[in-house]
């Protein structure tokens, strides 16, 4: 057996991977290992974290609500922490969106919404199964999410098990660009056979930190709904501040027929997702025949205590300026980003909210691109959490993250790229 773990890691080909720190500890921006490092976490923990690592009032409400309940089977009781969430979570969401279905991660719930949309279309005797996704897309690792993502290193292995799906290309950068992607999409629904579109709104976040306009996710769901075609947001990872709003969705003024939301729902805290939907998609599965029952679930459907954690990340966001930290904290990259703005070993350097990213200038790009492992080694003796996706750097903080930390992490990325370069003769 390699090493002496048999823990068996996500994205991580153990043949190259130097041995995992151990974690012992979490508080604000920062992971503690067991030898006593401080290391500042720039990624949040894979987008997940969002005020800060333990918040006091996520973590009280687990523990209030673990000293009252565990599991609970969610197909023959309800309870109080999953009705107050979902009460608020039809609250704060883009109008129409009516009806909350709970499942456990960002794949899970993206499958539910994928189901929803054909069981939609299917119930009412509707031949539409077609759907659409844009290029370079990411929402999961799942078959269905995988299905509707970018096909590549990702998936490769799995090819026989995906299903078809039509690809539009990327909205930009140009507004020829833009303009291609909309008509594409609109020469796919006047076949009549569309059913969705699923899209992350605004970011494109494993296919590479890519940005696109708002005013082309307005448009595109505009033509979703004028040939009565459902609109999917993947706010997994553009929800809750992310992008500079609470949902991505808002600076297009799109209100989608489905959202998908995860991460970030319980401030990162523990395991939780939930699929939003309209009305009219709930009452396509309501009916005395049991055979429109949308059949889907999760062991750990609706946990208890991770639907009180989501219920105290809302009342954070009712109750803290949560918003003012993260316009300051955008404002704070945008200061910091100016420094690598002309700088030759850079390009496309951008920021949308809080996510800052800007492709190093190498020869050999994309995921598997051997400027990335050589970079992570030297975030790693630097104490910094910081995962390039190649050559694409990003930073996506906590936003409790301070401005000497923002700092570390700059000059921190300056030093790493320099060197880096250097070795490699570049």
């Amino acid at each position: 057996m390699t090493g002496s773990s048999p823990v068996w890691h996500p994205f991580t080909q153990h043949a190259l991977e130097p041995e995992m720190r151990r974690a012992v500890r979490t508080e604000g921006a920062t992971i503690w290992d067991s030898d006593g490092n401080a290391i500042l976490d720039g990624i949040s923990s894979w987008w997940v974290i969002t005020h800060q690592h333990r918040h006091p009032k996520i973590i009280q409400a687990i523990q209030e609500t673990s000293a009252a309940m565990d599991q609970v089977i969610f197909a023959e009781f309800t309870h109080e922490p999953a009705e107050k969430l979902a009460q608020a979570l039809v609250r704060i969401a883009p109008e129409g969106l009516t009806r909350v279905f709970f499942s456990d991660s960002g794949s899970t719930c993206v499958e539910v919404a994928l189901k929803m949309a054909l069981g939609h279309f299917h119930n009412r005797g509707i031949r539409r199964s077609r759907i659409a996704v844009l290029e370079d897309g990411y929402h999961g690792d799942t078959i269905g999410t995988m299905s509707a993502g970018e096909r590549g290193v990702f998936n490769a292995p799995y090819d026989p098990l995906l299903f078809a799906v039509d690809r539009l290309p990327f909205p930009g950068p140009t507004r020829e660009a833009e303009q291609e992607t909309l008509d594409a999409f609109e020469a796919l629904c006047k076949g009549g056979e569309m059913a969705a579109l699923i899209l992350e709104p605004l970011v494109l976040g494993a296919g590479g930190m890519r940005f696109y306009r708002a005013e082309v996710l307005a448009e595109l769901g505009r033509i979703a709904h004028a040939h009565g075609v459902l609109l999917i947001a993947d706010e997994v990872m553009t929800g809750w501040g992310r992008t500079g709003t609470r949902f991505a969705c808002e600076q297009a003024g799109v209100a989608p027929d489905i959202l998908c939301t995860s991460k970030g729902l319980t401030g990162g805290s523990v395991p939780l997702a939930a699929t939003l939907a309209t009305e009219e998609i709930f009452a396509s599965h309501l009916s005395t025949d049991r055979r429109k029952t949308f059949f889907h679930s999760s062991s750990f459907t609706a946990n208890p205590i991770a639907c009180a954690a989501g219920l105290a990340n809302l009342e954070i966001w009712d109750s803290e300026p949560v918003m003012e930290r993260i316009r300051l904290l955008g404002e704070r990259h945008a200061t910091r980003l100016t420094r690598f703005a002309n700088d030759p070993r850079f390009r496309d350097v951008r920021q949308m909210g809080t996510i800052a990213a800007f492709n190093v200038v190498f020869p050999s790009t994309g995921y598997l691109a051997e400027v990335g492992p050589k970079l992570r080694a030297k975030f790693r003796a630097q104490k910094l959490l910081v995962r390039p996706m190649g050559d694409v750097l990003y930073l996506m903080t906590p936003y409790c993250v301070t401005e000497a930390e923002l700092d570390r992490f700059y000059d921190g990325i300056d030093q790493a790229v320099t060197e880096v370069l250097q070795e490699m003769g570049r």
